[in-house]
């Protein structure tokens, strides 16, 4: 079931970043599927956990392969839709290569590897599909808090997976 939660997450981030416009909260400029996004690197943890490392990678390798045909469908640019999947490879391999060598308890394993992999996707795809180099949506000037709206949200939100999954573990320490 989680990999069914993994890759809904991602393709709900297509979804959601295709049809409403980014939201301004403060001075930053956040995509919807930012939200979706920082779910999947937890989810892709606990895939990771259940499938062991070495079949996470061919999730992934499906996960990108159907975000990018979802987004080309949706009537993303190529652009953008390269932009995505350049930026989902080496988020999703940090994260998962970062979780698999941390030696602490899960929640740090998830929050280190998230943290990682959120800076990563959002700098890497702001960079590459919303500034000059891309589409040209976001002029250089705002390219840096364009990448720490995106940044901050995805690692706020690890940090509540985090915070939830500690206290789930905890509970089941407390129980058994």
């Amino acid at each position: 079931m989680s990999i069914i939660f993994y890759i809904f997450t991602i393709l709900l981030a297509n979804l959601l970043s295709a049809k409403i416009a980014p939201l301004h909260i403060g001075p930053f400029l956040i995509s919807p599927g930012t939200f979706t996004i920082a779910a999947s690197f937890i989810l892709r943890d606990l895939v990771q956990n259940r499938y062991g490392k070495v079949k996470t990678y061919y999730f992934i390798a499906l996960a990108l392969i159907l975000s990018a045909i979802t987004a080309k469908g949706l009537g993303d640019p190529m652009t953008i839709v390269i932009a995505s999947a350049c930026a989902f490879a080496v988020s999703e391999s940090s994260d998962t290569e970062i979780y698999s060598r941390l030696r602490l308890p899960m929640a740090w394993r998830v929050w280190w590897s998230g943290l990682v992999g959120g800076v990563l996707d959002s700098g890497i795809f702001v960079i590459l599909g919303l500034s000059p180099l891309g589409m040209g949506f976001i002029p250089w000037p705002f390219i840096p808090m364009a990448v720490l709206g995106q940044a901050l949200f995805k690692i706020a939100m690890q940090g509540i997976g985090a915070l939830v999954i500690a206290i789930y573990m905890k509970g089941r320490q407390s129980s058994g």
